[in-house]
């Protein structure tokens, strides 16, 4: 008998769970308690169970929290954790340290189905959803979880690829019987699904951080293979009804590319293009990978670019690059382990 994963279930489902197996209802929020709040790993270790109890769940549930099988460290403090997953593939998370802050950057697929050019991860291609659980995971099973302050969906795949486990993994880290973590200290990435961009935005009060890379629809679609489907221009239109200028942000993402995407005529772009939306623009240099033609702009043409963004009232800032050296910095995640089992 294969047992099921407690680890990952909502406090309604646990609800059930428990109700089945002729426990009380309150059971649940205590189990909650154990899987998202308390240092354990077991079942036995929920010691407000009755030993009955325990012995019950234990038979036909496991706790289900799953360890890293690898751990890389770069100079930089910046640790790449590699994960198997259920299906048997794998996934990476970096884990980003910065004086009192610590970010944890989570993947939400097995590989990824978008084929962006300057993606490391688009490279692997897709293998599969993460669940709920194994995107939780990622954060409670590191040794450093309880000193994470902030978590960001930029790993690996595309979220809005997986809404579902996406969101329901967003109600275990930021409900009061789950991980209460602020919704503030959340932001989630897309390439600009449109409809699932207005779901997220409708059902989650987390940030949410926009793929741009390009202002303009022909250099994006031979960047991003989704601009035919959902093209920029449209995923702008449907996030500007909503609100941004409280504590909810939007920003829009930008690696950027030396002779592509980094010209004074792109600035003015992406100035006419967000007018009238409170949000920032982060600039990403661009880490090279492997068999790509493509090559990052000079730091000084970087730094001329924010400048411009800047004096026309956009916030923008560069990104400072973190876990180059062990290949976790933006679009370098992938695993040579998948490649391994799929040579």
């Amino acid at each position: 008998m294969v047992k099921q994963k407690l680890f990952g279930l909502t406090l309604s489902q646990l609800e059930e769970l428990v109700l089945s197996n002729g426990l009380p209802k309150y059971t649940a929020g205590q189990i909650a308690q154990w899987l998202y709040r308390k240092d354990v790993d077991s079942i036995e270790s929920m010691t407000n169970l009755s030993l009955a109890a325990r012995e019950k769940l234990a038979e036909h549930y496991l706790f289900g929290v799953s360890v890293p099988v690898k751990v890389t460290q770069s100079a930089d403090g910046t640790k790449k954790y590699l994960f198997a997953t259920e299906s048997g593939g794998y996934i990476e998370t970096a884990y980003i340290p910065e004086g009192e802050r610590a970010t944890l950057c989570v993947s939400s697929q097995v590989g990824c189905k978008m084929g962006c050019v300057f993606c490391m991860t688009g490279k692997q291609g897709f293998q599969g959803n993460l669940s709920a659980g194994d995107i939780v995971n990622q954060l409670r099973s590191i040794p450093e979880w309880q000193g994470i302050t902030n978590v960001v969906y930029m790993g690996m795949g595309e979220p809005m690829d997986n809404l579902e486990n996406v969101l329901t993994s967003l109600e275990i880290l930021t409900s009061p019987w789950g991980m209460a973590m602020s919704p503030r200290r959340i932001t989630v990435s897309t390439i600009g699904i449109t409809p699932a961009v207005i779901r997220f935005l409708q059902q989650s009060q987390c940030h949410l951080a926009i793929s741009m890379h390009t202002p303009f629809d022909d250099e994006r679609l031979s960047l991003m293979p989704i601009q035919k489907v959902y093209p920029l221009s449209g995923v702008i239109e449907a996030i500007r009804p909503y609100d941004f200028s409280g504590q909810r942000r939007v920003s829009f993402e930008y690696i950027m590319l030396q002779g592509i995407n980094d010209t004074p005529r792109h600035a003015k772009e992406i100035v006419r293009l967000l007018n009238g939306i409170h949000c920032r623009v982060n600039l990403i240099g661009f880490h090279p990978i492997p068999n790509s033609p493509l090559k990052g702009t000079p730091h000084e043409r970087i730094v001329e670019f924010r400048n411009f963004l800047t004096s026309k009232g956009i916030f923008t800032t560069i990104r400072a690059s973190r876990g180059q050296d062990i290949q976790a910095a933006c679009g370098m995640l992938s695993t040579k382990e998948q490649r391994k089992i799929n040579s």
